[in-house]
């Protein structure tokens, strides 16, 4: 696994299963079935201190498209389904993968008129302050009816003891909120069988460490 910054190294079609071995379910095949391409991740808005946008959900089409398909199902928040093949080649994807958040960020600002940034979490683990800065943008991001993209790398644990993968590193989207954003709701392409769950924002932001992502 490389650990330059921001860099999201792709796995071999047999890394990538290996790399969802501790998640429930089998890994996502070559192409998703049309009917698990439609699931529904997350309703609208629960209450104060809580917030969950509608994500239509898509399940990456290969082992290297996830740069693509976090974004793509980050942009359906907005109703908009754009063709993950286009935007793979805006972002200069191929099966290396999506080079950095950074690749990612121009195309969030394009297909929503609105500012992203990148954010860089340098250290190996996220301190308090890198924590809680994540934190925020999350929440001002999804209060704007935006979601959020990260990139990756390692293994962390979900609100329900589910373990989750990807030491080559991984693209996510980040849709909603809970306990004023001290719980996160995540919108993962890799598999189908697991298209949402919640997680701290402890565990995310060591799990983004050495990455970045793209908030308002």
């Amino acid at each position: 696994m490389r650990t330059t910054l921001l860099r999201n190294t792709v796995l071999t079609a047999a890394g990538f299963a290996a790399t969802t071995a501790g998640i429930a379910g089998p890994a996502i095949a070559a192409h998703a079935a049309p009917a698990q391409k439609t699931t529904q991740v997350s309703t609208d808005r629960k209450g104060h201190g809580e917030r969950e946008l509608d994500v239509r959900y898509e399940a990456q089409p290969n082992f290297y498209y996830c740069g693509p398909a976090a974004t793509r199902n980050a942009l359906s928040v907005l109703g908009k389904n754009i063709d993950v093949d286009a935007m793979a080649k805006e972002m200069g994807t191929t099966e290396n993968g999506t080079n950095s958040i950074n690749d990612i960020t121009p195309v969030l600002n394009k297909e929503t008129g609105k500012h992203y940034r990148s954010v860089e979490i340098k250290n190996s683990n996220a301190d308090d302050k890198q924590t809680d800065t994540l934190r925020t943008d999350i929440v001002r991001t999804i209060d704007d009816g935006r979601a959020v993209v990260a990139n990756i790398a390692g293994t962390t644990t979900d609100t329900d003891g589910n373990t989750h993968s990807f030491e080559g590193g991984h693209y996510i989207s980040v849709v909603g909120y809970r306990d004023n954003g001290h719980t996160v709701t995540i919108a993962d392409s890799a598999n189908p069988n697991t298209a949402s769950y919640h997680i701290s924002i402890d565990n995310l932001a060591d799990w983004i460490a050495t990455r970045g992502y793209s908030a308002s």
